[in-house]
């Protein structure tokens, strides 16, 4: 299924659609404030476990991170912060930033890692947002499968074509961007930048 939403007003009709979808195990490829993302429900392990196929990775190594749409949900699914570490985060957000923190037990299993850490952002999304906030709770983000070397993607009515067959819905945003969320962990506090992507990285320096 493919649906196209406004991307400053997604149609509420639309969004029923999606929140169908996820609750009934879908996958789904939605737009960020990044790359499109593609993901689905934390919560349903039938779904986890197919998005791990369509992506071609080993549950036991894969990283899967989420994104949700309140900064309260860091306390929730993360171990304790202090309050330098919480403040800086949250300067960051919505941003096109994923944190990778130590996990709380909220955490479904199939999403922790060996290092029992997890990865949460909160895109500067409407559309994002929209669907967390009627969901009631987050969704799965990682990359787009890669295709023939590619592994991103910015025009949906392009790559439809390809994962039409392998995902339950694609929602067209509008174009997305090429480049990939910056990814920043924090050990003991300190921040050290994993992946530099789209934002400013000197402010974890």
């Amino acid at each position: 299924m493919y649906i196209r939403l406004h991307p400053e007003n997604p149609e509420e009709r639309k969004i029923k659609e999606i929140i169908a979808c996820l609750k009934s195990g879908g996958i789904i490829i939605y737009p960020t404030d990044t790359v499109y993302g593609i993901g689905c429900d934390i919560y349903n392990a039938k779904a986890i476990e197919k998005l791990y196929r369509i992506k071609g990775v080993n549950e036991k190594i894969a990283q899967f991170s989420f994104i949700t749409n309140t900064i309260s949900d860091f306390s929730k699914y993360t171990k304790s912060m202090d309050n330098a570490v919480f403040k800086q985060i949250n300067k960051c957000l919505p941003g096109p930033y994923t944190f990778i923190l130590e996990a709380s037990k909220e955490v479904p299993k199939l999403l922790k890692t060996k290092k029992n850490t997890v990865g949460l952002r909160i895109p500067d999304n409407i559309i994002c947002q929209t669907i967390i906030e009627a969901l009631g709770n987050p969704i799965i983000s990682t990359s787009l499968p890669e295709r023939d070397g590619v592994e991103s993607y910015t025009d949906p009515e392009i790559f439809s074509e390809y994962f039409n067959n392998q995902v339950d819905l694609i929602i067209d945003g509008g174009l997305g961007n090429a480049v990939a969320s910056t990814v920043v962990k924090y050990e003991d506090g300190v921040p050290s930048v994993v992946r530099e992507g789209m934002g400013d990285v000197s402010i974890f320096e």
